[in-house]
């Protein structure tokens, strides 16, 4: 399938659906809205609700109660986003090609920013529309645990932050990667398949497909921070390096690093075989994962 044109068109529903649920740019306070929105549609493949609607539509789920869900993930992962770029943390000017948050609307005001789209992601889940209220108890569930401390993103950011400039093993590699940036992805196909009615073995089989394009997608980050330029990535290329961040190029170098990213890749198709068809569009956002430039 053509998965460059089928990610553009959810890509436009999914903003669509953004500019909706956000608050408009002029309602009181206005500067907070805007900010939230400034940093919404910067750009970005909006890769995480896309995999949340192909998980949810290969059962057979409800468009508008994908989309709600998509959109509320989306909002999480911008406010980690705006957060991750302040300069307490990771310190960058540029995001996806344009300044961030904190660069136009000043620190304090990227901080709310952020805060706010997590309680929106929230209000969004507990409305999501069709849905039983102990479906949407289990979602809301799944998202705090993948966001939180124990290993979610926040977790896996704390742990990343903490080995900078240390040598690390595998095991630890993996749990900074699963956590920092492979839960959000992972929950993604889970809560699209929970919203769509999946049964045990089929909720299973996107989890562990989730899994393991988590985990690919944050190889090939590390890879891309390497090969490609700032210009490219549309922010600072080569900070892993120069802060010394615990990335698979660092410890296995740059074709290990390749190897397993295909390796896990392979393993995602392989668990969603039982969909046949359907899952085409889950097996092409897998290639593509690996294939990405940016």
């Amino acid at each position: 399938m053509d998965i460059i044109a089928y990610m553009q068109e959810r890509r436009r529903e999914i903003d669509r659906n953004l500019d909706r649920l956000l608050p408009p740019e002029t309602q009181h306070p206005a500067t907070i809205h805007r900010a939230m929105r400034y940093s919404i549609f910067a750009g970005g493949k909006r890769l995480r609700p896309i995999l949340a609607l192909a998980a949810g539509e290969c059962l057979g789920g409800r468009r508008d109660t994908l989309l709600d869900l998509g959109s509320a993930i989306e909002m999480i992962h911008t406010y980690s986003l705006i957060h991750d770029d302040l300069p307490a943390l990771d310190n960058d000017d540029f995001r996806r090609g344009v300044p961030t948050c904190h660069r136009v609307f000043g620190e304090a005001m990227a901080i709310l920013a952020g805060d706010s789209l997590m309680t929106r992601c929230y209000q969004l889940l507990v409305d999501l529309p069709g849905l039983s209220d102990s479906v949407r108890l289990s979602i809301i569930r799944e998202v705090a645990a993948a966001t939180g401390t124990i290993d979610g993103m926040i977790g896996g950011q704390v742990v990343d932050l903490e080995s900078e400039g240390k040598d690390v093993d595998r095991t630890l590699l993996d749990y900074i990667h699963r956590s920092k940036t492979g839960a959000l992805l992972t929950v993604c196909t889970r809560c699209g398949g929970l919203a769509a009615g999946a049964a045990a073995p089929e909720l299973a089989a996107l989890t562990e497909y989730g899994r393991n394009v988590g985990l690919a997608f944050q190889i090939v980050d590390d890879i891309l921070d390497v090969t490609e330029t700032s210009e490219n990535l549309g922010k600072t290329a080569g900070k892993d390096e120069q802060v010394r961040k615990a990335t698979y190029p660092a410890l296995y170098g740059l074709d290990a690093s390749r190897k397993r990213a295909g390796e896990l890749v392979e393993r995602a198709i392989g668990e969603i075989g039982r969909f046949g068809e359907r899952a085409e569009p889950l097996r092409a956002l897998a290639r593509f994962i690996m294939d990405r430039s940016t």
